[in-house]
């Protein structure tokens, strides 16, 4: 009769893979920073002993980097977790708001802003609320050269008397 194994759980083998990967950043550590580490020049030839502990002493410093590193690893995985966690909410509100928005027709005129340019929030906003909605965002604009009818019975399409008007067409409202 033969001998049967058992596979390792989850969690031991988890746990191997944790200890090799803790092993292998340690071990990279030491080795960078024993590579790094550039002793000041004496003025005579060190001997072989007070190589070796300067490079004992460098390999020290770099296994306390790599320990540091593996300590915040932890504390780093936590504070990824709550962000993904609390951008997932956000998201979920988002879409929720979504849901009840509403795209309406309409022509309402934007106003001109202190720098000349069309502000369109307000007139997306009175659409939306005409509509029986809260507010807006304006989600298409269409601008046009506006002239009285003179201008055109007259056999001209612009002139002093026209004007350019920009106006919200369609809406986003909530």
């Amino acid at each position: 009769m033969g001998t049967t194994h058992a596979l390792p759980s989850a969690f031991a083998r988890n746990a191997l893979l944790a200890a090799f990967g803790a092993a292998a950043i340690l071990f990279s550590a030491a080795l960078a920073s024993a590579q790094d580490a550039k002793p000041p020049e004496p003025a005579s030839k060190p001997g072989f002993l007070s190589e070796v502990g300067r490079w004992f002493d460098g390999l020290g410093s770099g296994l306390r980097g790599a320990r540091s590193g593996v300590e915040n690893l932890g504390r780093d995985a936590g504070v990824a977790a709550r962000s993904t966690v609390e951008d997932a909410k956000s998201a979920a509100g988002a879409v929720t708001g979504i849901s009840n928005a509403r795209l309406v027709r309409g022509h309402e005129v934007c106003a001109i802003a202190p720098n000349g340019a069309p502000d369109c929030v307000l007139a997306a906003n009175t659409m939306c609320k005409g509509k029986g909605f809260g507010s807006g965002k304006s989600l298409d604009m269409t601008t046009a050269e506006v002239c009285p009818a003179k201008v055109y019975l007259a056999g001209r399409n612009s002139g002093a008397d026209c004007h350019t008007e920009t106006f919200v067409s369609r809406a986003l409202c909530q």
